[in-house]
This record gives structure tokens, C-alpha cells and sequence, in this order.
């Protein structure tokens, strides 16, 4: 067998190992949880004032980029199932050292998203019943670490109810944005689409504004790839991918610019001062518009806090099942949830939502900035994967469920985009800072995992799972 078959063998043994009691409405609705984040409901009015009612070209831009990337990941995927997904798959295709670096990135990526979810969760529940900010941060942050340890079945649940209640909620809202119900209110003065083109015109700040635009939106849908960690814990994961990668264009059309759509169609872009959403709710005249938005926000950020420690928690035992990462976190209970993984990713996160109150504002921020981009790195390595991966499925005549449209053409041209967008981060005044730490956080995370790699290659430290072939039978 050869060194990659042997990978491949290991891995998939390891991800056998854990629990697979994710039920299809579950990984229906993780999906679905995975689009309609709090960047949605947060993001949004930045890139409105950025780039005007030209905005949905931003959205539409980021959007297909998902679209195509979920693609690519979808036909790795479903070829193989696995719950290190990308991680496992850059390792297979671009070498051990992009496995361990992509890997952890993105682990490091959502251990900085418990301490942001974390403290939004805690500034509204302040404002709604009162007390110490931390100690909400900190009943919110155990409550999903106990829904996490319990079993994967339990978390399926808890998303399962987190996104029919924000997906509902978020459609009844786009529903009272219709013209009849602004009509309604004779101080609002809306008639047809005309804030469209109205009061400075569909690109008020040129096509420039469209760019900053889409270096906003582009991170509102980070996220959309869990479901490929997650239907590995399901009984048929294949099928759950599927129908997830298949359904992914319907979601963002719907969630993201047709509610985006109908905000910009119905209200001028220069008077969303408190939130896209909110302020549109306001204008109707919608008693309680600020507590409505208010409980969406919290629905959406307690399902990101859930889905953060989750997917952190599944990718560090994935890092630990392929020697890269220390073993205790491959530690199961019975229930095969990786209680050390799902408690070190939390003890992280936490140690980062007190940083957020005891360190200044400016170094804390400089700590987020380190994986600003990662959503981008992550979406490079399952193209450059796919490539890879995807010619060696043609090859040997494998047909996935889901298969990438114009291979190789297409996927070429995500890279090239993706490479685009980064060289724009590094242009825009706004962005520089997050790139730059990006950029030396891969760096440091690459620089390791080349040495760690190198080492293990040597007869004297090599990878318990890849014996040295030294004229043994087979070699």
C-alpha cells in the first residue's frame, strides 16, 4: 500500500471512530445555520455604506465564489468522507506540511470566534435582563461546551433548533419588508424600487466600493463548509453532502441577496444607521423592532458559538488522529464525542474572551486580525486540492455525487480570483492590517509544519503511521 493509501486508510479508521448520530434534518439545518450567520445580520450595513446599492454585485461576487468552492470541497467530499475534510484532503493532495498548516489555521480561526460570539452574546443579554457582561460570556460558553460533550446528536440538535428558529424569523422579516407593509406607513414614503438607482445611483462610490464591498461580505460566509466536517458523523454522509453542496445556491440566493436585495430596493443605503435590518424594521414602524432584531442576533451568534467550538473541536482530533497534534486529544467518550479536544478548543477560546476584556482594544484586535484571512487560505487549499485530487479521480474513472463543473478551467480560475482578492486586502487601507497578520500567522503555522514534516521523514523520527521502507517486503 502506498504512503497516501496508507494515510487515507488511518484516517478514515479514525473518523470511524466517532459518534454518528447526526440525523439528515441535521445536517440539513447545520447547513442552513452555516449561511445565515450574525454576519448576515451584522455585516450587512458596513458593506451597504461601502458600496451603495451595488452591493448585491459584492454579495453575488462572494456568493458564486462559495458556490464553486463548495463544489470542490462537495466532490472531495462525498469521494471520501472525512471529519479533518479539507485539512485531510490538502494533506493528501499538496503534502503533509498543507494538511498541518491548513488544519490548524482554521482551528485557530474559530478559537477567536468563541471570544467575538462569545461577547456579542453577552452585550445583548446584559441589555435584556442585566448583570456582568463575563459572567454571561461564560454561562453561554459552558452551556454549548456541556451540549458539545454530551454527543454529536445533541449539538445536531441544538443547531437543528438555533436554525429554525433565526431561519423563520429572519424570512418573517424579509416578508414585513414588503412594499405593501412600507406603503403602510405614510412617513416612509417608499413606492416600487427606486432607492435602487436612488439618491446617488446604483454605484454611488464607484466600482472600487464594489471591491471593499466584497472583502466585507466575502467573510459573512465562512462557515458554509461545517456541514463537510459534520455529515462525516452521520450514518450517510455521502447523502447528506450531497444534498447540502447541491442546495447551497438556493440558500444564498435566498438568505443573502434577496434579503439584501429587498433592504437596499426598499430604504436610501445612507439611512442604515442602526443595522440593515433594524433600521428597515424601524422605518415600517414594527413595535419592538429593536428586541426582535435583538433575539435574532442572539439565535444567530449562539448557533456560531455552538458550530465554533464544534468544528474546532473535530478538526483538532482530526490534526490528533494524523500525528499532528498531541494524542490525548483523540481521547473519546462513549458516546464518541472527543471530550479533550472539545474542552482544550473551549479552555482556548475562553482564555481569548477574558483577553477581550483585560487586554486593550488595539491588541486584542491585532489577535483577531492573525486569522482575518484565513477564510480565503482555506478556500486556496480546497482549489489547489481539487485540482490535484480531482485529476486523480478522472483518472482512475470515479464519478462522485457531486462533481465540479468545468474541470480544470473553473477551478484554475477560482484560484486566480481568490489570489486577486488577496492582493486587493493588501491595497485596501481597512483590510492591510488583517492580511499582513494573516499572512505572517500562515507563515509561522507553514514555517512549523514543513520542520515537524522534514524531521518526521528522518529514520530516527519518523510517523508512527508511515514506516520506513528500507528493503522490507514491498518497498
Amino acid at each position: 500500500m502506498s504512503n497516501s493509501s496508507s494515510r487515507r486508510g488511518d484516517a478514515a479508521q479514525s473518523a470511524d471512530r466517532l459518534g454518528s448520530s447526526l440525523k439528515p434534518r441535521h445536517i440539513t439545518m447545520i447547513s442552513i445555520a452555516g449561511v445565515i450567520g450574525a454576519g448576515l445580520f451584522v455585516g450587512s450595513a458596513n458593506a451597504i455604506e461601502k458600496a451603495g446599492p451595488a452591493v448585491l454585485i459584492s454579495y453575488a461576487m462572494a456568493g458564486t465564489l462559495v458556490v464553486l468552492v463548495m463544489r470542490m470541497l462537495g466532490e472531495m467530499a462525498t469521494a471520501d468522507p472525512d471529519t479533518g475534510s479539507f485539512s485531510v484532503y490538502a494533506d493528501r493532495a499538496l503534502g503533509r506540511w498543507a494538511g498541518f498548516s491548513v488544519g490548524w489555521l482554521y482551528w485557530w480561526f474559530w478559537v477567536l470566534v468563541i471570544p467575538v460570539e462569545a461577547t456579542a452574546a453577552a452585550a445583548i443579554l446584559t441589555d435584556l435582563i442585566g448583570g456582568a457582561q463575563w459572567i454571561w460570556a461564560l454561562a453561554v460558553t459552558i452551556a454549548l461546551t456541556v451540549t458539545n460533550l454530551v454527543s454529536v446528536g445533541n449539538y445536531g440538535e441544538s443547531e437543528f433548533w438555533f436554525a429554525l428558529n433565526h431561519g423563520p424569523r429572519h424570512r418573517g422579516v424579509h416578508h414585513r419588508r414588503n412594499p405593501r407593509h412600507l406603503r403602510a406607513d405614510p412617513g416612509f414614503g417608499v413606492s416600487g424600487l427606486h432607492h435602487l438607482w436612488e439618491p446617488d445611483g446604483f454605484m454611488p462610490n464607484g466600482f472600487g466600493a464594489v471591491i471593499a464591498g466584497l472583502l466585507v461580505t466575502m467573510f459573512s460566509f465562512m462557515g458554509t463548509e461545517i456541514v463537510t466536517i459534520a455529515a462525516a458523523e452521520s450514518p450517510d454522509p455521502k447523502r447528506g453532502i450531497t444534498k447540502a453542496v447541491n442546495s447551497v445556491i438556493w440558500r444564498i440566493s435566498l438568505f443573502y441577496l434577496g434579503s439584501i436585495f429587498v433592504v437596499v430596493a426598499l430604504m436610501p443605503y445612507d439611512r442604515l444607521d442602526d443595522g440593515s435590518y433594524q433600521s428597515v424594521l424601524e422605518a415600517i414602524g414594527l413595535p419592538g423592532s429593536a428586541l426582535i432584531m435583538d433575539l435574532v442576533i442572539l439565535t444567530a451568534v449562539a448557533s456560531c458559538l455552538n458550530s465554533a467550538l464544534y468544528t474546532a473541536s473535530r478538526m483538532l482530533y482530526s490534526l490528533g488522529s494524523r500525528r499532528d497534534a498531541p494524542q490525548a486529544v483523540r481521547s473519546l467518550t462513549g458516546n464518541g464525542v472527543p471530550w479533550v479536544a472539545v474542552l482544550a478548543s473551549m479552555i482556548v477560546g475562553f482564555l481569548a474572551v477574558i483577553g477581550n476584556y483585560v487586554l486593550p482594544d488595539k491588541i486584542f484586535g491585532y489577535l483577531l486580525a492573525t486569522s482575518g484571512a484565513v477564510a480565503l487560505f482555506v478556500y486556496l487549499s480546497v482549489s489547489a486540492s481539487q485540482l490535484v485530487l480531482g485529476r486523480a479521480l478522472r483518472a482512475r474513472g470515479e464519478r462522485p455525487p457531486v462533481r465540479m463543473w468545468l474541470f480544470p478551467y473553473l477551478t484554475v480560475v477560482v484560484m486566480a480570483f481568490i489570489v486577486g482578492v488577496l492582493v486587493l486586502m493588501a491595497f485596501d487601507d481597512e483590510q492591510r492590517e488583517a492580511i499582513g497578520l494573516s499572512v505572517l500567522s500562515a507563515v509561522v503555522i507553514v514555517s512549523i509544519g514543513i520542520v515537524v514534516h522534514r524531521r518526521r521523514r528522518q529514520p530516527d523520527a519518523a510517523d508512527p503511521r508511515e514506516p520506513v521502507h528500507q528493503g522490507s517486503p514491498g518497498s
